[in-house]
């Protein structure tokens, strides 16, 4: 009876992560290399940053350059939310994507799009500065398969969520202007914020989903929309995103989603009417 049980608890486990979408697998390994990599800074310190983050003057020499992967895993460590944000967005674009393309080349997608998401940040660094600052996160990659869906469903509607990136600007503002002390107690405001517009798109009540501001818009504007501010805005003031990342990740995808076109026109024009107006 003891190795019967034994032997069904291995079936399901092995049931559960065979069954699990590649989208979800990767949220729980982003998830996961968080929680680790926060116990191997406080033994390694910034040695484990330069290591594993991408840091452009280190490519350019060529050091480090696994980097240009492993950076694509890894997370602001002072800032949970920057994989909670990074996190969410993967799970409705990547759930989605996944079940258009398939495990496959949604994994290999999702991967160039990362490294080629790390080698536009090496690039821009060159042309905007910032050659030592390192650059952590899987925006980059998400951005691919925006690029992706921008293409193949460009019609399709999706949220963009503006309040969260409304109070990143503004906290930035705030600690470039203001006293140390009070910058830090908005931040802490800006926080609470930010998890509550959250958790308000999933509210019942529609009056409050409204707090986050969403703003719905078709598919292949969102990316433009998500970039080009922001972008703008960083020419004035020294905002903590990467956009040259972002802009390779969705050159990534958009090369993709054409080449997918292409060779699949049948079906990428029953997609294209199917999620269309």
């Amino acid at each position: 009876m003891k190795s019967y049980v034994l032997g069904t608890r291995r079936r399901s486990a092995f049931s559960f992560f065979s069954g699990t979408s590649l989208t979800l697998k990767l949220i729980l390994l982003n998830v996961g290399i968080y929680f680790v990599s926060l116990v191997l800074f406080q033994i390694y310190g910034e040695s484990f940053i330069r290591n594993f983050a991408l840091v452009p003057s280190l490519i350019l020499s060529g050091k480090n350059l696994w980097a240009l992967f492993t950076s694509m895993f890894l997370h602001d460590l002072g800032s949970p939310f920057h994989l909670f944000a990074n996190m969410f967005s993967l799970f409705f674009v990547g759930s989605f994507l996944e079940r258009i393309v398939g495990r496959k080349r949604f994994f290999w997608l999702y991967l160039f799009s990362g490294i080629l998401g790390g080698i536009f940040y090496v690039g821009g660094s060159l042309i905007f500065g910032g050659t030592n600052v390192p650059a952590v996160g899987a925006s980059g990659a998400i951005f691919g398969l925006l690029g992706v869906l921008a293409v193949l469903v460009p019609h399709s509607k999706l949220y963009l969520i503006v309040g969260p990136l409304i109070l990143l600007v503004v906290e930035v503002l705030v600690d470039t202007f203001l006293p140390s002390g009070f910058s830090t107690l908005v931040g802490i405001i800006f926080n609470l914020l930010f998890f509550v517009m959250i958790l308000s798109l999933f509210s019942l009540n529609s009056s409050f989903r409204k707090f986050a501001l969403p703003l719905k818009i078709e598919m292949w504007l969102l990316p433009i929309v998500a970039i080009v501010p922001l972008a703008i805005i960083g020419f004035f003031i020294d905002l903590p995103i990467g956009n040259s990342a972002h802009l390779g990740g969705l050159v990534a995808g958009l090369i993709y989603g054409f080449y997918l076109r292409h060779k699949f026109p049948n079906k990428t024009r029953n997609l294209s009417r199917r999620f269309g107006r």
